[in-house]
């Protein structure tokens, strides 16, 4: 899912050590703009550095929101690529998508979607979100169970409001006619991470924030036991940990 939630608490800042705790922002809408969470760190460095390789000519970032963070970071790295790769903006609220497209107007190789990455069938269940609750300490524990299903009810609930449910990750692969994007951002909805994984599987590189929540977090052991991927950075302690992967073989 291409959004920020309103789980902005969850991604609260863990550069200094600390844990996650609620904040004001838990309890807004997907549809409030929200401030750039990856600027000015070792993962914008690292998303920028990846933008910037030979060979990366197809980008897609799931989760882009207004475009001041990740995006920004990609777009510098594109713009020192030679080769200047496409740069796929996958955003589901209305109004951040609206200032991510007015942000990034004016350079054609910036492509906004205002889609659904995956489809309603593929979001967990809410057994699924409990359990990993129950059984995995992560920043999530800092909040009660009831308040994180009711997480993810409401972005089950905005995507049948706005009739948004939809394959966008196959959508934007048809529209280019790929097989696979040279590097992935997922960075979107807290509980579509796995579902956006098996979408992307087989690109060059694959980045992952937040590995240390529900989102990514069966991700990042995943891509570590595959043979086929290796580890080329991880930090568990900024905002709630990032991983970026490069295709082995």
């Amino acid at each position: 899912m291409p959004w920020r939630s309103v789980r902005q608490g969850v991604r609260s800042r863990l550069a200094s050590g600390h844990q996650a705790v609620p904040d004001a922002h838990v309890g807004t809408t997907l549809d409030e703009l929200i401030a750039p969470e990856i600027s000015d760190d070792a993962f914008a460095e690292i998303i920028e550095e990846i933008g910037a390789t030979a060979g990366v000519r197809e980008i897609l970032e799931i989760g882009s929101s207004t475009g001041e963070g990740s995006t920004a970071a990609w777009v510098r790295g594109a713009l020192r690529n030679a080769e200047r790769p496409r740069l796929h903006c996958l955003e589901v609220s209305a109004e951040r998508y609206a200032a991510l497209v007015e942000r990034w107007r004016e350079y054609e190789f910036v492509h906004c979607y205002h889609l659904s990455s995956v489809p309603l069938e593929r979001f967990p269940s809410p057994a699924e979100v409990e359990r990993f609750h129950r059984e995995v300490p992560s920043p999530l524990n800092e909040y009660g169970l009831d308040t994180v299903l009711g997480w993810l009810q409401q972005d089950v609930d905005y995507l049948r409001e706005h009739e948004l449910s939809s394959a966008g990750i196959s959508e934007v692969k048809a529209r280019i006619d790929i097989a696979d994007f040279d590097a992935v951002l997922i960075d979107g909805s807290e509980f579509t991470g796995r579902a956006e994984l098996d979408e992307v599987y087989g690109a060059r590189f694959v980045l992952l924030d937040d590995t240390e929540t529900f989102k990514n977090w069966r991700n990042a052991r995943r891509l570590q036991a595959d043979p086929a991927y290796r580890l080329l950075q991880s930090d568990p302690a900024t905002r709630n940990g990032f991983a970026v992967f490069e295709r082995a073989t």
